[in-house]
C-alpha cells in the first residue's frame, strides 16, 4: 500500500500456523484457561497506534490479557535493561499477526539495520540552538528544503515492503513483542497466591487467546516515526530526556534547546525538567511484578516532540556547538555520515532513506564548513582556565588505518571531491584548499621521517588516497608548493610537495644505521628487508607519478617541469669533489631514476617497434633539461650552441619527454651513487691503512707512557677512525642493497639498450635494429644532431654495462642483444664520431667485461655473439686494430699507461675470438690489401713488446736487492729506513705486476699472430726490429744477468721465466721459415751470441719446457742463425769501410735503397719507414712528414750500387789470384788443407747444434730458470 493515503492495508492472506501457534493450540488442548480478547483494538490500542498517550492508562489491565506496549516504551525499556513483562500468550498471538503481516525475515532485518550505528559518542548536558542569521548555512538549509520536498518510492509493494522494514512492530499485531526469547517471562494469579509470581511451566500455561486482527496503521504517523528513530539512531541524540540510550545501549544526547524550539512551534509547553514529578520506573515495575499485572512499556511524554528532516541541521549544530573542546567536531560528524552511508547501501523504506540522504549530506557539508572556517560552530571556552576548542583538521583521519572509525573512506572522498566543481555550492576553491593544505601538511611532516620509520606508511598511503582522485591531482599540481623554482638542490626533497615522499630510502642515514648495522648474517638479512621495502615503495611512487601524469596536461607538465628540475639543479653531483650540502642525496635520486625507468616501461619493446616516436629534434625545441654545460660528443661548445639556437618546429610528445629526462637521471642519479661506490673500496682502504699506522704509533706511545698527553690523543684518533671506518661500511652496504637491487637493474638494463639501438640510428640515420644491416663505416659527414648530442648519452651505456657485467651479472645473459656489439663495433670503427679517448676506450672495456667467463658462457655474454654474428666477422679485428693503433696518443696526462691497459683488454678480446678461422683470415687480407695499417699496427706491437718486457725484467733485480736489505739487514736498519725501503719495494712491485702481466699478454698474442701470419711480420720495415727486440729478451732470459731476476714470490708478479722463455723461442720458430727473418738475427751485432743460444737450448732440454720435436726445430734453427752470421761477416770483411756518403746517418748500415727526406737529408727508405711508424715527423726538422713525402736518390742508389759491386769483385779477384799463383802441388796441398778446415768448420757447427746439455757454458753455472730465493 502506498502509505502517502489513507486507505487501509489490504486482509493478509492466510498462511501455515507457526511453531508457537501450534504449541499454544496443544496447550489449550490439554485445558489451559485464558481470557478471549476482542478482535478489535481497544482504545489504548489506537492510541498508541497514532503516537499520542493512552486515554486508558489508569484502567488496571487484565490477569490474562496484557495491554500493548508502545514502541517507545519498549525502546525505553531495553534501553534501561528491563525484562519485558509480556507473557507467553500475548507473544503468541504478535508471533500470529507477525507471519500475517511482515515475513519473520524481514522483522530480523529491520531489526539489523535499526541497530547499526557507529562507535560511541560522549554525551553533553549542554546544547544551543543555531542562529537564524547564519549566513554560511543558508545555501544547506535551502538544500535540507528540497530534499525534504522529495517524493517517496512510487510503487506500492515497495512501500508496504518499506513501512514493514521500518517498524515490524506497527505493521503487526500492537501485541507483538520485541524482547528475545531467552528473556520472556510470565506471571499467573491463582485464588491464595494471588500476589505471588511464579513461572510458568508448559503444562500450566494458559491457553492461547484468539488472535486479534492487524491494528489499522496512519502512513504519516508511520513515516513519522521511522523518520524519527532514522534520524535519533544515526545522529545519536533523544528528544526525551528519559531516554539516554538507544537499544543498543549506546548513549544519546539529549538535545534541550532543539526540544523546547519544536514544542514552542508546536504550541506545547515543555516542562521543565526537575519540575516533574519524580519518575520511578524500577520501583513501579518492581510493586507490578509483586501484584502480577502486566508491565507495559513507558509511554512517550506528551511533550516529547518527533525529529523530522528539517530538523536535522539544527540537530548536527546544537551537538557540534557544545562538542568535547578538547576534540574535533570531526569526531562526532564523521561517524554519523559513514552511519548513514553505510545504510544506505541496504534496504531502507522511503521515510529513512530521505533522513539518511539528509543526514548524510548535511555531515559532509559542515565537516567541510568546520574545515575552513574554524568558528563555524561558535565553539568557546567557558572559562579563560578551559583549553581552548581543538582546531579541526583533516590530516589527522587521512593518517589512520583504512577501515579505522575515525578514518577517511572511500564514500568520503568521493562525495567530497563531487564538491569541488559544484558551482551553486558556494564553496568553489574552499574544499580544494582544504585537501592540498592537508597532503602540505603531510609532505612537510614526512620529510622529517625515515623509511625504516613504520611512522611513514600512513603518510605515503594518503599520497595514494589522493592519486585515485584526479580533481584532487590537479589541485596539488597548480598548488605553488608543488613546484618552486627558487629551491636549491637539497631543498627541493623537502620544500616541494613530491621531494619529502621521493626521499624515502634505505640510503638515508638513520636507515643505513638500522638496516645494516652489526655482523655479516644482521647485515645480510638487513639487506634482503631493505631491498622489499625499496621496491614497495618505489612502486607507490610510479603510480603517484602515473596518476600526475595522467591527470591531463596541466599535471603532465607540472610532473616533467619537477623532474627537470630536479636534474637541472644536481650538475655538480658529477663533479670530482661533491659536496653533500649541495647536490640531492643519493637515494632521492636513486628513486627519481626507478620512477623514470617505470615510466619509460610501456614503450620500451623487445622489438624496439616505438623506436619512432622518440624524437631527436627534442632537445631543440627548448627543452626542459639543461644540457647547456654538458661536454658533447663531437662538438664543441660553440658549435653546439650555433646548433641549438635554431629551434626545430612542432611539439615534443611524452615519450621524447621521460626519455630525455632518464637519461639524465641515469647520468647525475645513479652514475653519481656507482661513482660513490666505486671510491668507497678505495676510502676504506686508506682509512684502514691510517688506523694501523696510528694504532702502532699509539702502541708506542702507550708504553712509553700511559697517560701523556700524546698516547692520550693517538687513543682518541683510533677511536674516531675506527668509528668513521664503521660507518663507511656500513654506507657501502647501503649502497649495494640499493644498487644490486636485479628488479630496478633489470628495468635500467632494458632502458640502456633503447639508448644504444637509438644512438646508432642517430649517428647512421637508417632504422637500424637489432638483426639489421649497418654499414661501416659511418658516413663521413657527421649528422649535427649527433655531434651535438651530449656526452653522457654514451656514457650512461657503458658505464652501465660495465657495472652490471662487475656486479650483476646474473641478468646479463637474457637481456643483452647484439645492439651492444653493434654499438662497440661501430664507434671503434668510425671512432672520429667521438671526440673523448676515454670514451672510445670505454668501449673496449665493455667489449672485454663481455668475453668474462660467466657461469656456462666460457667467452662470457658477449663471446659468442662476437664469435658468430656476421656484423662482428665482418669488422671487430679491423676496429680493434684501429682503436689499437689510435690510442697510441689518447691526449690526456695518463695517455702513457692507459694505451698499455687498453691494449692488453685489446689482446683479451682477440684471444676470445681467435678459434674462429675467419678472423686469421681477415688478418692475412689486412696484411696483404691495407700493408701501411698492418704494418703499424705490428710496429706498435713490437715497441710494446720491447718496452713492457723491458720495464717487468728490469723491476726484478732492483725488487731482489730489496727483499735482500730487509731480509739481511732488517735489524740495523733504523725505522725511518726501513719504511723508505718498504715504500720502494711496494713500488717496484706494483711496477713489475703491471708490466709483467702487459708482457705476457703481448707475447701470447704475438705468438697467435706469427704463427698465421709469418711472412706479414718479416716485412723490410720491421723484421729487423722483431729480430732485436726477440734477441735481447733472449739474452735477458738465458745469459748470466738472469740470475738478477730471482725474488721472493714470483708468481706474486705474474712473473714465471718457465712460461715466457718458451714463448719467446716459438716466436723463433714460427718466423725461422722466412730467410729475412734468419738474415735479420745474424746480422744483430748488439745482442745475437750463439752461445746464449746454446743456453737456452739446455735450460729447455733439462727443464723440460718443450716437446722434443720443437727442441729439434729450434736445434735445426740455431744451425741455419750461425751459417748466416759467418756470411754476414763474410760480406763485412769484403765490402771493408763504407764511405760516409754511402752511410745511414741515423743506423749507420750501408744504404740500399736511399731516399730523399723534406728536411733534404738522406736516409735508406726502411729506416724512415720504422721511423714515422712511431714518429710522423722528420726525424731532423721535427716537421710532419709521411711516407710519401720521400724522393728516391736514384743517382746515389746507382753509386752505392756501383761501389758495392766494385768492391766484392775486387774481393773476389784477390782471392782469385792468390790461388792462380799457387803451385800445383801448392794448389793441390791447399786443395788439402782447404778440404781439411771445411771438414773442421762443419764439425763446429754441428758441434754447437748439437751441444751436450750437460756442458754448462761459462758464466751459466747459476740457473736463470730457478727465479725463486
Amino acid at each position: 500500500m502506498d502509505p502517502n493515503n489513507g486507505e487501509q492495508p489490504p486482509a493478509p492472506e492466510p498462511t501455515l500456523p507457526s511453531a508457537e501457534q501450534m504449541r499454544a493450540r496443544r496447550l489449550a488442548k490439554l485445558g489451559a484457561t485464558t481470557s478471549s480478547t476482542d478482535s478489535k483494538p481497544s482504545a489504548d490500542q489506537k492510541t498508541s497506534a497514532n503516537g499520542g498517550a493512552s486515554q486508558n492508562a489508569s484502567k488496571p489491565p487484565s490477569a490474562t490479557s496484557t495491554a500493548p506496549p508502545s514502541r517507545t516504551s519498549i525502546l525505553a525499556q531495553n534501553a534501561a535493561g528491563q525484562p519485558s513483562s509480556q507473557t507467553p500468550t500475548a507473544r503468541t498471538a504478535s508471533a500470529s499477526a507477525t507471519s500475517g503481516g511482515a515475513g519473520a525475515g524481514e522483522e530480523q532485518e529491520t531489526h539489523k539495520t535499526a541497530a547499526a550505528t557507529v562507535a560511541a559518542i560522549p554525551a553533553s548536558s549542554t546544547t544551543v540552538l543555531r542562529p537564524e542569521g547564519n549566513a554560511s548555512k543558508s545555501g544547506f538549509a535551502a538544500a535540507s528544503a528540497a530534499a525534504a520536498a522529495s517524493s517517496l518510492c512510487s510503487s506500492p509493494s515497495s512501500a508496504k515492503r518499506s513501512l514493514g522494514d521500518a517498524d515490524p512492530a506497527a505493521a503487526s499485531s500492537a501485541n507483538a513483542p520485541t524482547d528475545p526469547p531467552a528473556r520472556r517471562t510470565t506471571t499467573t494469579a491463582t485464588g491464595s497466591d494471588a500476589g505471588n509470581s511464579t513461572t510458568a511451566s508448559p503444562a500450566a500455561a494458559a491457553p492461547a487467546a484468539p488472535i486479534p486482527p492487524p491494528a489499522p496503521v496512519n502512513p504519516a504517523e508511520l513515516r513519522a516515526r521511522v523518520t524519527d528513530e532514522t534520524i535519533a539512531s544515526v545522529l545519536r541524540i533523544s528528544m526525551d530526556p528519559v531516554r539516554t540510550k538507544d537499544r543498543q545501549g549506546h548513549p544519546l544526547r539529549f538535545l534541550p534547546e532543539l526540544r523546547k524550539s519544536l514544542l514552542q512551534d508546536a504550541g506545547l509547553d515543555d516542562q521543565p525538567e526537575e519540575e516533574r514529578p519524580e519518575e520511578k520506573p524500577e520501583e513501579r515495575q518492581q510493586q507490578q511484578q509483586q501484584e502480577g499485572e502486566p508491565q507495559p512499556e513507558p509511554k512517550r511524554q506528551t511533550s516529547t516532540p518527533r525529529l523530522t528532516v528539517d530538523e536535522i541541521d539544527a540537530a548536527i549544530y546544537e551537538v557540534c556547538g557544545h562538542y568535547d573542546l578538547k576534540r574535533s567536531v570531526l569526531d562526532y560528524l564523521l561517524p554519523c555520515y559513514k552511519t548513514a552511508t553505510r545504510r544506505l547501501k541496504g534496504k531502507t523504506s522511503v521515510p529513512e532513506r530521505e533522513a539518511l540522504q539528509e543526514i548524510k549530506r548535511l555531515c559532509l557539508s559542515d565537516m567541510l564548513f568546520a574545515l575552513t572556517n574554524y568558528d563555524f560552530f561558535n565553539r568557546e571556552s567557558e572559562s579563560a582556565s578551559d583549553p581552548k576548542p581543538v582546531r579541526d583538521s583533516i590530516v589527522p583521519y587521512l593518517l589512520r588505518e583504512p577501515g579505522a572509525p575515525l578514518a577517511l573512506d572511500m564514500d568520503f572522498m568521493v562525495d567530497a571531491v563531487a564538491r569541488f566543481d559544484d558551482p551553486g555550492s558556494g564553496e568553489e576553491g574552499q574544499v580544494q584548499g582544504i585537501f592540498t593544505g592537508a597532503m602540505l601538511e603531510i609532505s612537510e611532516s614526512l620529510a622529517k621521517k625515515s623509511i625504516n620509520d613504520g611512522s611513514c606508511k600512513p603518510y605515503v598511503d594518503a599520497m595514494l588516497l589522493y592519486t585515485r582522485f584526479k580533481p584532487l591531482v590537479v589541485a596539488l599540481a597548480n598548488d605553488p608548493s608543488f613546484y618552486k623554482k627558487s629551491v636549491a638542490a637539497l631543498g627541493i626533497e623537502s620544500d616541494t610537495l613530491l621531494g619529502p615522499f621521493f626521499r624515502l630510502s634505505p640510503l638515508q642515514p638513520e636507515a643505513r644505521s638500522f638496516y645494516f648495522s652489526g655482523n655479516d648474517q644482521a647485515r645480510a638479512g638487513g639487506r634482503s628487508s631493505a631491498q622489499s621495502e625499496l621496491r614497495n615503495h618505489q612502486d607507490i611512487l610510479h603510480t603517484i607519478a602515473m596518476a600526475f601524469a595522467r591527470a591531463g596536461d596541466g599535471p603532465r607538465n607540472r610532473l616533467l617541469d619537477w623532474f627537470a628540475y630536479a636534474m637541472n639543479v644536481n650538475h655538480k653531483r658529477r663533479a670530482l669533489q661533491v659536496n653533500a650540502k649541495e647536490v640531492a642525496s643519493d637515494g632521492f635520486m636513486m628513486n627519481l631514476t626507478a620512477v623514470l625507468d617505470r615510466i619509460c616501461e610501456p614503450f620500451m619493446e623487445a622489438t624496439f617497434a616505438r623506436m619512432e616516436r622518440i624524437d631527436v629534434d627534442y632537445l631543440r625545441r627548448h627543452p626542459r633539461v639543461d644540457i647547456h654545460d654538458e661536454t658533447k660528443l663531437d662538438a664543441d661548445q660553440a658549435e653546439a650552441d650555433a646548433y641549438y639556437a635554431q629551434p626545430a618546429a612542432g611539439e615534443s610528445k611524452f615519450i621524447s619527454e621521460v626519455f630525455f629526462l632518464a637519461m639524465a637521471a641515469h647520468h647525475y642519479g645513479s652514475g653519481g651513487v656507482v661513482q660513490k661506490y666505486k671510491d668507497m673500496d678505495r676510502q676504506i682502504k686508506q682509512m684502514e691503512d691510517q688506523l694501523a699506522r696510528f694504532k702502532e704509533e699509539s702502541n708506542k706511545l702507550l708504553a712509553a707512557g700511559a697517560n701523556s698527553p700524546l698516547a692520550l690523543r693517538a687513543a682518541a684518533v683510533v677511536k674516531q677512525l675506527t668509528a668513521d671506518i664503521e660507518r663507511h661500511i656500513v654506507h657501502k652496504h647501503a649502497l649495494e642493497a640499493v644498487l644490486l637491487d636485479e628488479q630496478m637493474q633489470q628495468r635500467a638494463l632494458m632502458f640502456m639498450r633503447y639508448v644504444s639501438v637509438w644512438l646508432l640510428r642517430v649517428a647512421s640515420g637508417s632504422d637500424y635494429t637489432p638483426g639489421k644491416a649497418l654499414q661501416l663505416p659511418l658516413p663521413a659527414e657527421k649528422p649535427p644532431a649527433f655531434r651535438c648530442l651530449p656526452e653522457y648519452v654514451l656514457q650512461n651505456v657503458v658505464e652501465h654495462f660495465k657495472f652490471l657485467f662487475r656486479q650483476v651479472p646474473r641478468i646479463l645473459p637474457s637481456a643483452v642483444g647484439d645492439e651492444m656489439v653493434a654499438l662497440c663495433i661501430t664507434f671503434l670503427e668510425s671512432s672520429e664520431y667521438i671526440r673523448n679517448p676515454y670514451l672510445k676506450s670505454s668501449l673496449v672495456s665493455l667489449l672485454f667485461s663481455g668475453t668474462w667467463r660467466m657461469y656456462h658462457l666460457m667467452n662470457g655474454v658477449l663471446g659468442d655473439a662476437l664469435s658468430n654474428s656476421q656484423f662482428a666477422n665482418r669488422y671487430l679485428l679491423h676496429a680493434l686494430m684501429k682503436f689499437y693503433i689510435e690510442c697510441e696518443s689518447t691526449g690526456m696526462h695518463t695517455q702513457f699507461y692507459d694505451k698499455f691497459n687498453i691494449r692488453y683488454e685489446i689482446f683479451q678480446v682477440i684471444k676470445a675470438v681467435w678459434p674462429n678461422d675467419l678472423y686469421k683470415r681477415q688478418l692475412t687480407q689486412q696484411s696483404r690489401t691495407n700493408r701501411p695499417f698492418f704494418v703499424q699496427f705490428v710496429n706498435l706491437l713490437l715497441n710494446d713488446a720491447t718496452y713492457v718486457l723491458d720495464e717487468a725484467l728490469s723491476r726484478f733485480p732492483k725488487i731482489h736487492d730489496l727483499q735482500k736489505q730487509l731480509q739481511d739487514g732488517g735489524g740495523t736498519l733504523s725505522a725511518e729506513e726501513r719504511q723508505q725501503r718498504e715504500t720502494e719495494l711496494q713500488q717496484a712491485e706494483g711496477q713489475a705486476q703491471s708490466y709483467m702481466q702487459l708482457a705476457n699478454e703481448t707475447v701470447a698474442m704475438m705468438s697467435l699472430f706469427t704463427q698465421a701470419l709469418s711472412d706479414a711480420f718479416t716485412m723490410p720495415e720491421i723484421v729487423t726490429r722483431l729480430a732485436g727486440m726477440l734477441d735481447y729478451n733472449l739474452v735477458t732470459l738465458a745469459g748470466p744477468a738472469s740470475r738478477n731476476l730471482k725474488v721472493a714470490n714470483p708468481e706474486k708478479y705474474f712473473f714465471n721465466p718457465k712460461v715466457l722463455l718458451p714463448q719467446i723461442v716459438e716466436l723463433y720458430l714460427n718466423l725461422g721459415s722466412q730467410a729475412r727473418f734468419v738474415e735479420a738475427v745474424a746480422s744483430d751485432g748488439r745482442s745475437y751470441k750463439p752461445d746464449i743460444f746454446a743456453n737456452a737450448t739446455r735450460i729447455l732440454a733439462t727443464k723440460g719446457l718443450m716437446d722434443p720435436s720443437s727442441l729439434r726445430a729450434w736445434d735445426s734453427l740455431r744451425g741455419r742463425f750461425a751459417q748466416a752470421k759467418a756470411l754476414v761477416d763474410q760480406a763485412e770483411t769484403d765490402l771493408g769501410e763504407i764511405p760516409a756518403e754511402f752511410e745511414d746517418p741515423i743506423m749507420g748500415d750501408l744504404m740500399v735503397d736511399p731516399v730523399i727526406l723534406p728536411s733534404r737529408h738522406i736516409v735508406d727508405r726502411s729506416t724512415i719507414a720504422q721511423h714515422l711508424l712511431s714518429d710522423p715527423k722528420d726525424p731532423f726538422t721535427r716537421q710532419p712528414m709521411t711516407a710519401d713525402d720521400v724522393v728516391p736518390a736514384t743517382e746515389l742508389q746507382a753509386q752505392i750500387a756501383e761501389w758495392k759491386a766494385g768492391r766484392l769483385a775486387a774481393a773476389k779477384a784477390k782471392s782469385t789470384a792468390a790461388i792462380a799463383a799457387a803451385t800445383d802441388a801448392a794448389a793441390a796441398a791447399a786443395a788439402e788443407s782447404a778440404d781439411a778446415k771445411e771438414a773442421s768448420t762443419a764439425s763446429s757447427v754441428a758441434d754447437t747444434a748439437n751441444a751436450s746439455t750437460d756442458a754448462v757454458p761459462p758464466g751459466f753455472e747459476d740457473d736463470p730458470m730457478d727465479t725463486a730465493e
